[in-house]
């Protein structure tokens, strides 16, 4: 079988084209090898989040992998058939548990049989979806879209102790359903999740305040964890239309006050509020493989990413798919060709 060349630092050039190669190779059965992986970031190559990725993926369809090490940039993977089961993995770090659970759960949509995927390292990280935003905002379209998912938060895991956990069921798509989100209707409810662990309550009050204070009324939910499950903290903006949920956070950091953690976030989530497209700039590069497999499906976007795009050019090697982008009215329509 002819195999795939792709290079790890086109584009976007981050981890996501090696997590959709993963995905694709192991539904499609087709090898892949993939050369200067993140080369142009500070710490290039395979990182334990990437690295557990590859290893993941390797045990759920009995893959033979050549170049599977920390810092890594070459790297080649030839799969075997998906198997359904019970799967546990842990990154060891703050790496994120859902960009790793993101990788190798598409693949077990085409198993043999149900699954339940354990991961454990960071769960809110600050270059990566949170685990809410999977729960929130991805899980209730895939399920749309024909898809057995339940994911559950079982423990925060922040950066830079990790420690959190994962844990995701489902089962293979019988028959899948095209995701049209053209609009998402008249925003219903806004609402602030303050997270602490370790860290005085007072900052995740005075957080969700200040979103207030840029947002207009919403609705404040204060999340007090043990502080074994810390430190951290995070701020997390939801929007609830119609059609999708919205979520946008920033987690707290050394010399960060909790007036910019919280300006971050409500800057986001007002600048999507404001556009009218239907889903965000995150959600969006998230849906795009779903839609691939769906074979049909389309959304609006309040911009044509980077990320997204590359993500596109890697799905189409692999996918007898053509994306195509049609800018109106300052949205981006991402649809199917």
């Amino acid at each position: 079988m002819e195999w795939i060349e792709l290079d790890g630092s086109r584009g976007e050039g981050g981890g996501q084209i090696l997590r959709t190669a993963l995905s694709l190779s192991m539904i499609t059965g087709i090898p892949f090898a993939i050369e200067r992986i993140r080369a142009g970031r500070k710490k290039p190559g395979l990182l334990r989040q990437h690295l557990t990725a590859v290893q993941a993926a390797a045990v759920v369809c009995g893959a033979q992998v050549e170049g599977a090490a920390p810092g890594s940039q070459r790297l080649r993977f030839q799969p075997g058939p998906i198997r359904g089961g019970d799967y546990a993995f842990a990154i060891g770090s703050a790496g994120s548990s859902t960009l790793v659970l993101q990788t190798v759960l598409p693949a077990l949509w085409f198993a043999d049989g149900p699954s339940t995927l354990r991961v454990s390292g960071g769960t809110h990280n600050p270059a990566a979806p949170p685990a809410d935003f999977l729960i929130r905002c991805w899980q209730p379209l895939l399920r749309r879209m024909g898809v057995t998912l339940d994911i559950q938060l079982l423990r925060h895991g922040f950066y830079p102790a990790g420690g959190g956990e994962v844990l995701a069921s489902t089962a293979p798509v019988t028959a899948w359903q095209p995701l049209q989100l053209e609009a998402r209707g008249e925003l219903r409810r806004t609402r602030a999740i303050g997270v602490v662990s370790g860290v005085p309550v007072d900052v995740a009050k005075r957080e969700m305040q200040r979103a207030a204070s840029s947002l207009g009324a919403l609705d404040e939910e204060l999340r007090v964890l043990p502080s074994n499950e810390g430190p951290g903290n995070v701020l997390m903006v939801v929007l609830e239309y119609p059609e999708l949920t919205e979520l946008f956070s920033t987690c707290g950091e050394r010399g960060l006050s909790g007036e910019a953690v919280a300006d971050r976030a409500a800057r986001e989530a007002r600048r999507f509020r404001d556009s009218g497209a239907a889903v965000g700039e995150y959600l969006a590069d998230q849906l795009l493989l779903p839609m691939a497999l769906a074979g049909q499906g389309s959304f609006t976007t309040p911009a044509l990413s980077s990320h997204l795009g590359t993500n596109c050019l890697v799905i189409e090697k692999f996918l007898s798919v053509r994306h195509v982008f049609e800018e109106s009215d300052g949205v981006v329509r991402v649809s199917l060709a």
